[in-house]
């Protein structure tokens, strides 16, 4: 990853801030929360960073030229740890986007999606032996939601009594799946998502094309637009498109053999937002995710008997939870589209 840019993301310069008004009395534990995919691990990273700097600049940030920096550049400093499930280790990428595509890699290695009662009680050696640099020590832990019980409850015993010159900085993409001990013990900082004109300037700094698109199907989160617009071509989402737009039981197979090498969470979560869409268009007359796709989106809605549109997006949630490791790729998704087809029978 190398150096770290201490810039902040547009729509958190506030925040940023906020935050830093608390930096000489600063809380011993701090949960930054929002939706996913608009830049909350970068943020605490960068916080992190600041935290732990040894001159930091006026605004707050850290200056990135001194020891701290270096170590920290390096994930090297010594009053510095980072908790997260095992399956995101591989995940270089320090936002919350990039995290999505290296979990499903990582996931089918076996590797734990959870964070475990081992990870929290390896930080009491850290947590008990003093500062390296006299300062402070900082834990980051993402996302919070991945504890399991076992390890929550440890973690809150540590919560409960702080140890001195710590600081806990936690990221949560869903606040409500934290044990609200847990949250009580915490200084709740929410993230918000960005407006969509500086969402589209952003996306547009960072050499994406079509933009509105991408920022479109990723519910307007940028950070999710750009990996995703960097993973690859829009050559099967478009294929899948094409397809739900037209359903019918007898292209299912052949659409699946299309995508059977794109990643299965993938393909549902596309067929999850369109779901949605049409759901949203028969019932609000809104649309969300597909814009460009309205006029197919109209007359399907036209077509759909809500009482199975319902069962179907209600089966989606469930194959979403199995969508990392299908035994076979393929068939999952067939039976998907075909499950999407009796919709507009």
């Amino acid at each position: 990853m190398g150096t770290m840019t201490n810039q902040t993301l547009p729509w958190q310069a506030e925040t940023w801030s906020q935050v830093m008004q608390m930096r000489e009395r600063f809380p011993h534990a701090v949960l930054l929360h929002g939706p996913e995919g608009i830049g909350k691990t970068r943020f605490a990273e960068q916080l992190a960073q600041a935290l732990l700097c040894e001159s930091p600049l006026p605004d707050g940030h850290a200056c990135g030229h001194c020891l701290a920096c270096g170590w920290f550049a390096q994930y090297a400093h010594p009053d510095y740890r980072r908790v997260r499930p095992e399956s995101l280790e591989d995940a270089s990428a320090v936002d919350d986007a990039g995290a999505e595509t290296a979990k499903a890699a990582k996931a089918e290695k076996g590797a734990s999606r959870e964070i475990r009662i081992e990870q929290i009680r390896s930080l009491a050696n850290f947590i008990n032996v003093s500062t390296h640099r006299s300062g402070r020590r900082v834990v980051l832990l993402y996302p919070a939601e991945a504890l399991n019980a076992i390890a929550a409850n440890a973690l809150l015993k540590t919560l409960e009594e702080p140890p001195p010159a710590t600081v806990f900085l936690m990221v949560s993409h869903n606040i409500d799946r934290l044990l609200p001990t847990i949250v009580s013990r915490c200084r709740k900082v929410p993230l918000t998502m960005p407006g969509a004109a500086q969402a589209l300037a952003w996306l547009k700094e960072q050499g994406v094309g079509d933009g509105e698109s991408w920022l479109a199907e990723q519910g307007g989160a940028p950070l999710s637009a750009l990996t995703q617009s960097q993973a690859g071509s829009r050559e099967a989402v478009e294929t899948l498109l094409a397809h739900l737009a037209k359903p019918a039981a007898e292209a299912a197979l052949k659409t699946a053999d299309q995508l059977q090498k794109s990643p299965p969470a993938e393909v549902t979560a596309w067929l999850q937002r369109w779901l949605y869409d049409v759901f949203s268009v028969k019932f609000s007359g809104k649309i969300r995710y597909y814009p460009k796709h309205r006029r197919e989106i109209d007359a399907l809605a036209m077509r759909a008997d809500p009482i199975k549109l319902l069962a179907v997006l209600k089966s989606m949630n469930e194959r979403r939870a199995i969508a990392d490791h299908p035994l076979s790729p393929k068939l999952f998704i067939e039976d998907m589209l075909l499950d999407y087809s009796t919709v507009f029978a």
